[in-house]
């Protein structure tokens, strides 16, 4: 085993791989950028060693600075998690030709299965059934439409280097391919440095079932059962489960021998994960997706249903170990449940969020596991992956893992930052997902109504019960009635104490409760009904939602332009940088047309023209890094110009 490993990422599979390693007895060394620098997994490590400024590109993507803190502290071997060079084969070669293991698989095995296109060819010649699409590498945009038309709409968009749904685009109009395929090429330029793009065949209420491998060096292939991971937004996976419900025994076994045979065919080594799309009406006919030549995020689910350690068991093999296990001597045992936490903000579109953590609370014990980077303090900004944690729940049966998880999801409290924690729990007890029955696009269609309408009135209650608390005196004493915030007045009946707050809209509210404040509780009772939040600061959180009640000035509102600034303007819908500018001042612009892209957490959102006009105000240029509701531009409406 190795005496020294680096780990070369950051957030919640840093920390996770800290753990095993200092369960074996390995010392740790975690590597920061500038806005990590007091991070959970800097604190958790060994050592720690700074490689850059806080953007990725110069930082946690440098294989140059990598190299040199494992040097620097000696390490004879680099994790490197997922994400970042996590499937980077010139980051493997370069730890290779530095001396150093890289604990994955090869270089080779990792540009073959990093490219979809050789690696659907590589697969199929195997033996293993793939989704049917275009053929060839570096297909122009011209290629891929006319892949797309005889393939039939709809179709499935994917960067040949990507993963993780960045890149991906579903479409259902044929007219609409080219300003498609341009976006998924910029995205996965920014995301992949690579902007190939492959097309295949859509398969509507697809089911999305991965396949658990483990192989050593000498040749021994073995699988650890299936994750459903069906339960997807935007193609990106919210809540994951291990096994499922879908497959029998013998479909189990069929595709857990096709994906040993995927492993094979690559010479893989390490853990790696094989994904299939699969029909929900046949399970037994299903396609080869993709290989993940990495530790999935979801990973916990199958280490709780199997009693193996993946981390540790990319070690020993990366080590050099034998499996000591036979494919019989793999057993799945109850049931694991997995929710993503995430950075989001599901009142607003699931836009990214961010802020300081405020108050936390990660549940743990008792059938439940959370793996987080968090801490109290923490700055979460838009350079870095949304995701903050996840919630995994273990039972011996699949209602009572669910049970477990939507309780533990009601219980996680991240103050300070706006998640779907609330969102996700609402999911679980969905009755298509109570009743196994999943297909990807099943949030998607169900979202609006897992999302709360409005903020309920005891969220301004508890929010002007705090206030109402700061305003009060201290002292026991005689209290000068001026002073104390009951509406009293001299000769007069007393006027009803109100606020202007805002958490979407601005509202003039008037408490009308009985209220219990301490230092982070405030329990508010309405219409008989007790209601108890957590409070930091100007946030009041519940069952996993959380709000953040502003103070509202109008005057101070329309002077920074941050109050929804009318009709005309155009506004960030979150925090992050103006990545593309297509207008002028001066331009003439339709209703609907894209006029900015805003990029945060590796996501894009297009601003476009809420109706015909002129840009008359453009205040931002590529690069420009923006606020939450700060003004980009401003469109006059067509009919004023010509009032």
């Amino acid at each position: 085993m190795f005496d020294t490993v680096l780990v070369a990422n950051r957030g919640e599979i840093a920390v996770r791989v800290i753990r095993t390693l200092r369960a074996l007895g390995v010392r740790s060394v975690a590597v920061f950028s500038d806005a990590d620098a007091d991070a959970r997994h800097v604190r958790e490590a060994d050592t720690a060693v700074r490689i850059g400024p806080a953007p990725a590109s110069e930082s946690y993507l440098s294989i140059e600075a990598l190299l040199e803190a494992a040097a620097r502290t000696g390490a004879r071997a680099v994790h490197p998690g997922y994400g970042f060079l996590a499937e980077n084969a010139a980051f493997a070669r370069a730890c290779a030709e530095a001396g150093l293991v890289f604990i994955g698989p090869s270089a080779e095995a990792i540009s073959l299965m990093g490219d979809k296109i050789r690696a659907k060819e590589t697969v199929k010649a195997a033996g293993v059934p793939v989704v049917p699409g275009s053929s060839g590498s570096g297909l122009t945009d011209a290629e891929l439409i006319a892949a797309a038309r005889e393939i039939g709409v709809p179709v499935l968009l994917k960067p040949s280097a990507g993963g993780g749904g960045k890149g991906m685009r579903l479409v259902r109009d044929a007219g609409v391919l080219a300003d498609e395929i341009a976006a998924a090429r910029r995205e996965a330029r920014a995301s992949f440095g690579d902007d190939t793009l492959l097309v295949e065949r859509w398969v509507d209420r697809p089911r999305h079932i991965e396949i658990q491998v483990l192989a050593d060096g000498h040749g021994n292939v073995v699988h650890l059962g299936e994750r459903e991971c069906s339960l997807q937004r935007r193609h990106q996976k919210i809540i994951e489960e291990a096994p499922s419900v879908l497959l029998d025994e013998a479909t189990r076994a069929a595709m857990g021998e096709a994906a040993v045979q995927a492993a094979r065919s690559c010479g893989y080594r390490g853990a790696g994960t094989v994904e299939f799309i699969v029909p929900g009406g046949d399970p037994s006919s299903y396609y080869f997706m993709e290989m993940n030549t990495r530790l999935q995020v979801e990973h916990p689910v199958t280490e709780l249903v199997t009693g193996l350690d993946l981390v540790e068991w990319q070690l020993r093999v990366a080590a050099g170990e034998h499996l000591p296990y036979e494919q019989d001597d793999i057993t799945l045992t109850g049931h694991a449940v997995e929710a993503r936490i995430c950075a989001e903000d599901p009142a607003r579109g699931f836009l990214p969020s961010g802020g300081t953590v405020l108050a936390l609370h990660e549940p743990q014990g008792d059938g439940v596991r959370t793996d987080s980077g968090l801490t109290e303090g923490t700055e979460v900004g838009s350079l870095y992956d949304p995701m903050l944690s996840k919630v995994i729940a273990y039972g011996p049966d699949r209602p009572t893992a669910l049970r477990r998880l939507r309780a533990a999801l009601a219980e996680t409290v991240t103050l300070g930052v706006q998640t779907n924690a609330g969102f996700l729990r609402r999911l679980l007890a969905h009755p298509a997902v109570v009743a196994g029955d999943l297909d990807t696009g099943l949030v998607e269609r169900e979202a609006d109504g897992l999302v709360p309408d409005g903020v309920p009135e005891e969220v301004y209650e508890a929010a002007a019960a705090v206030r109402l608390a700061e305003l009060a005196p201290a002292d026991e004493g005689w209290r000068d009635p001026f002073s104390v915030p009951s509406g009293w007045r001299l000769g007069g009946t007393p006027k009803p104490v109100g606020f202007s707050l805002r958490v979407l809209d601005p509202v003039e509210y008037t408490p009308r409760g009985t209220h219990t404040v301490t230092a982070d509780r405030v329990a508010v009772t309405l219409d008989g009904v007790r209601h108890t939040f957590h409070r930091a600061a100007d946030w009041v959180g519940r069952d996993g939602d959380a709000w953040h009640v502003r103070d509202h000035d109008p005057v101070a509102a329309a002077l920074t332009g941050s109050a929804h600034a009318g009709a005309d303007s155009l506004t960030a819908p979150m925090p992050g940088t103006v990545t593309v500018v297509k207008v002028a001042v001066g331009d003439e612009v339709v209703a609907g047309q894209s006029l900015l892209v805003v990029e945060a957490m590796k996501m894009e959102h297009v601003i476009s023209a809420p109706h015909a006009g002129t840009v008359s105000e453009l205040d931002v240029t590529p690069g420009t890094t923006v606020a939450m509701d700060q003004v980009l531009a401003v469109i006059t409406p067509a009919e004023e110009e010509t009032a």
